[in-house]
């Protein structure tokens, strides 16, 4: 999940020159004359794009645009543009995010790490196995950002107890291999759930909005069909990682103790931390196993058949009904729970309106035809099979994330990829998925992630080692995301 570091600041000279490339956008360029508003709706699409990704003003503030230039310019009624930044995925993500800072809160993302880490810990593989593990599953769960930010000085502990204990020749680069395996794990463990990642939230509105005929996709659908993927691209990273920088001479394993002194010097376990992990893993139940969860022929029920209306019920009224609870009950402080409002006015806003901002931006899209115009540019510019542009967007998707915004990046791209689908007459999660995936998939750069920025802000690391052993795992995860949605996805989904 991003964070911007700039999102109060403004850059004028790029403020005016958007303006200005929008004026002229829509003076000059007519893309279909009998239906203006499809020229409108590109110019504002790519106002927005534009100041996205150079931030000229805060990420935030561009998407309340289509609130105001949707109504202005006949495309959308102002009341339909509104209703795009409140509904039941924004409400997934602030629910999903109480959660999140509330076990950050009572420290015990801290003591889940530290107990995978006391249970895999112990030679060099084991350990980068654990330093992965921990930061992939946390991920899935909570902000990628803040993962990060709790793993870095653990690692960087773990880094200063081996220089102590072993000759420098003999570590060679692996401390670079640890550090990099945080980084990488926390991008790959946030697809594997619809919280994990805001590209995941933004695909299930938006595949919404544009396929309302389609069944939609569940929680627990898109964990079984992501987890295996991620399984795969983490099992592929794990070994590459370690082939890479395993030390150069055999290492003896860290004393058994050692994690197991730094879990200790947490404490006892309370009461609050307690609560938490009860209510979280009743979260990750309920959220799994809500709706039917079909491979192929063979169905799983779910809980919510069980009521008069089952569909009635959401991920989002799941997540909102816990964040609730968390409000509710009682911390060992007198008169104070687990949560209190505080939490709330910790949770990053501006990626709710981003959120908001490219649901109504999906929704110009569909309303005025632009996606469906621009799929039909695509296949009349490009001859290729189904496939092959699904090859071809994919890498597309995964090379501009390592520039820009992955939220922003997804939410510009898949209407259009969702247009691509029509017009090629194949199913829509064909394209978009992929295309999903891709934007979380940013290993080479330093800027690409919050936590590639993190972890190279330690001072341990090059931008080459970095870029020379993202560049590989971006190849792979390519394929692997490809292949995967060809052949696993079509027996999730039914293609």
């Amino acid at each position: 999940m991003t964070q911007n570091k700039t999102a109060g600041t403004v850059n004028y000279k790029l403020i005016i020159a958007g303006i200005l490339f929008f004026i002229g956008f829509v003076l000059f360029i007519n893309l279909d004359p009998e239906n203006p508003q499809l020229t409108y709706t590109a110019a504002i699409g790519l106002l927005m794009a534009f100041w996205w990704i150079t931030e000229a003003i805060p990420i935030g503030a561009t998407s309340l645009l289509p609130l105001i230039l949707f109504p202005l310019f006949g495309i959308l009624d102002g009341k339909l543009v509104s209703e795009s930044y409140i509904n039941y995925i924004i409400f997934l993500y602030i629910g999903g995010f109480i959660m999140a800072l509330t076990i950050e809160k009572w420290n015990l993302h801290q003591r889940i790490a530290l107990k995978i880490l006391s249970v895999l810990g112990g030679s060099p593989f084991r350990i980068l196995l654990g330093f992965m593990f921990a930061s992939a599953f946390l991920s899935m769960w909570m902000s990628n950002t803040a993962t990060a930010m709790m793993m870095l000085p653990i690692v960087l502990s773990v880094i200063t107890t081996l220089n102590t204990i072993y000759a420098e020749q003999d570590m060679g680069n692996y401390s670079s291999g640890l550090l990099l395996g945080v980084a990488y794990g926390c991008s790959i463990g946030g697809i594997s759930t619809l919280v994990g990642t805001p590209p995941n939230l933004s695909f299930i509105r938006i595949y919404e909005i544009m396929f309302p005929e389609n069944p939609s996709i569940s929680f627990g659908n898109w964990f079984v069909f992501a987890l295996p993927i991620s399984f795969i691209i983490f099992t592929i990273t794990l070994w590459y990682l370690y082939l890479l920088f395993k030390p150069k001479n055999a290492l003896q394993k860290l004393p058994p103790d050692f994690y197991t002194e730094q879990y200790k010097s947490l404490g006892k376990i309370t009461p609050e931390e307690k609560r938490v992990l009860v209510l979280f893993i009743t979260l990750i139940i309920l959220w799994i196993f809500r709706a039917d969860i079909s491979i192929g022929n063979f169905v799983v029920p779910g809980w919510s058949n069980l009521l008069n209306t089952p569909e009635y019920i959401n991920d989002g009224s799941i997540a909102i009904f816990m964040a609730v609870l968390l409000f509710m009950i009682p911390s060992t402080t007198k008169n104070k729970a687990l949560a209190n409002w505080d939490i709330a006015l910790r949770i990053p806003w501006q990626i709710v309106l981003l959120f908001g901002g490219g649901f109504a931006l999906a929704s110009g899209f569909v309303e005025s035809g632009l996606s469906n115009y621009l799929g039909n540019v695509i296949i009349t510019s490009v001859e290729a099979t189904p496939n092959q542009f699904m090859a071809i967007i994919t890498a597309t998707m995964s090379i501009l994330t390592e520039f820009t915004s992955n939220a922003a990046t997804t939410e510009m791209m898949l209407p259009i990829v969702g247009g691509l689908a029509n017009e090629l007459n194949v199913n829509p999660l064909l394209l978009m998925i992929p295309v999903t995936l891709a934007g979380s998939m940013a290993f080479i750069f330093p800027i690409a992630t919050p936590p590639n920025a993190i972890i190279y802000g330690a001072g341990k690391l090059t931008i080459k080692q970095m870029a020379t052993t993202g560049f590989v795992l971006n190849i792979i995860a390519i394929i692997v995301i490809c292949l995967m949605t060809l052949f696993w996805g079509a027996l999730i989904f039914n293609f």
